[in-house]
């Protein structure tokens, strides 16, 4: 079996390898963040036309919403762990391996996405009430949460397409993809909710449209012959020396996001006690916080893939280097986004809440303790960064399991057992699990720092990138 590459990814592989590192992290991490704060406003812009519909619906959305970003995790968790390899592979300059790791992922996530379907289809009530979702939820969102099913089967694909795509480099073409997916399903959710006059259900089915094309995209794109990036039945492989490695990082980070989003599904379901409203008023403080966190993701996932690639090709000083570069630009992000975002909340509550002043109340008290994290929380993405790059993913799923189920879940039934606080018990929580999840991050980074630059001779205050 061939496998090269063309000249543009050559060149890439050339700049990420030798160029000046805080230029390669900019380069990657500019527009994954720009990508990744289009995908928060995707989520937001649905927020504000589900609560046209009405302020149950609004609040069902972000109820679900939290379950299928649990789902999610499967696919989403698969493409993190297993690009990282695909990116050691190419940084190695091992062209062959790269195009079998790269099918047979494609092949995985097709086999996860149709498991997800048939066992979750024909059992979906029963599936929400196993998740405490409350009954008014099922009632009207059943078939929103079943169509959203099929949406999260073509986001699975276009994950691993992403990061295809960003371990070689290609971060403005996924940019570009998620705008046009932006204006797709703006367009149509506007048709569908204020033309229309049309339900929850009529939200899903845009989604479903607008994926459709990134992954319509994403098969003119791989289908490249001899490619090393191309998607080839040939090159499909189940022996260990492909699949093992991969699945070997994607399973801490699977276990790791779903726990994650699970976390966030039982926070809700324990913030029922104050209504429906405080629910989908902590969705929309999610929402609001993203505008911050997401960016700060997306140089995360760039960093990442630099220094697997970097390492691939035994350059530990420059993989660290852009740990450095990634976390400096995460707490400068924080610290500006979070300003900007206190600044105009006044006027984003009152867009989500309509003529409701108390909702808008509720949404702006949430967010205010919220948004205390936007700077620890910066500093946790970076490491993250540095520990996906490293492969230490079982190191990420223990920070991501004491986010949740330390910081979060026992601080507030601790809030709802022994104080008479009420909705603003959810605000607590987030800002008490944000920052001591950044601190949480900080002892890690010490430790793993201090472990990396004696295993590989580093010294951290002269690396040069």
């Amino acid at each position: 079996m061939q496998a090269s590459l063309s000249k543009k990814d050559e060149k890439f592989r050339e700049f990420s390898l030798n160029g000046p590192m805080g230029k390669v992290v900019l380069h990657v991490g500019i527009p994954l963040a720009l990508y990744q704060s289009l995908n928060q406003l995707f989520k937001i812009l649905d927020s504000l036309m589900a609560a046209h519909i009405s302020a149950s619906t609004v609040s069902a959305v972000s109820y679900l919403s939290q379950i299928n970003l649990m789902l999610s995790a499967l696919g989403g968790g698969l493409a993190v762990g297993a690009s990282i390899k695909v990116s050691q592979a190419y940084g190695a300059g091992d062209f062959e391996l790269v195009k079998r790791r790269v099918s047979t992922l494609f092949a995985m996530c097709a086999l996860l996405g149709g498991g997800l379907l048939l066992i979750l289809v024909p059992f979906t009530p029963q599936f929400l009430r196993l998740m405490n979702t409350p009954e008014e939820f099922i009632t009207e969102g059943s078939t929103y949460f079943i169509l959203e099913l099929f949406a999260l089967v073509i986001i699975f694909f276009n994950n691993v397409y992403i990061a295809i795509e960003r371990a070689r480099g290609n971060s403005r073409r996924i940019l570009y993809l998620n705008m046009a997916v932006i204006v797709v399903k703006f367009c149509l959710t506007a048709w569908f909710v204020y033309g229309l006059n049309g339900d929850i259900n009529m939200i899903s089915i845009a989604t479903i449209l607008s994926q459709l094309v990134m992954f319509g995209a994403a098969i003119i794109n791989l289908n490249q012959g001899d490619n090393a990036f191309g998607f080839s039945l040939k090159a499909i492989s189940f022996k260990g020396e492909v699949i093992k490695p991969m699945i070997r990082l994607s399973f801490p980070v699977i276990v790791e996001k779903a726990a994650f989003a699970m976390g966030k599904v039982v926070v809700n379901s324990m913030s029922t006690v104050y209504g429906s409203l405080t629910v989908g008023a902590l969705g929309i403080s999610n929402n609001i916080g993203g505008i911050t966190t997401t960016p700060q993701n997306g140089f995360q996932e760039g960093g990442s893939a630099i220094i697997s690639q970097n390492l691939g090709a035994e350059k530990p000083k420059r993989a660290f280097s852009a740990f450095k570069w990634t976390l400096v630009i995460n707490i400068g992000i924080g610290a500006v986004f979070m300003s900007l975002s206190l600044l105009f909340l006044p006027l984003m509550s009152r867009f989500f809440a309509g003529d409701n002043v108390e909702f808008a109340e509720m949404i702006s008290e949430i967010y205010r303790l919220e948004a205390l994290g936007a700077i620890p929380l910066g500093v946790n993405a970076a490491v993250l960064g540095l520990l996906y790059g490293f492969g230490k993913t079982k190191i990420t799923l223990f920070m991501n399991f004491c986010r949740v189920f330390v910081f979060r879940v026992p601080v507030l039934w601790a809030l709802q057992q022994f104080t008479t606080l009420g909705n603003v018990s959810a605000g607590i929580v987030m800002a008490v699990s944000n920052i001591a999840t950044g601190t949480l991050a900080a002892v890690i980074a010490l430790i793993e720092v201090r472990k990396i630059c004696r295993e590989y001779n580093i010294r951290f205050f002269r690396v040069k990138g």
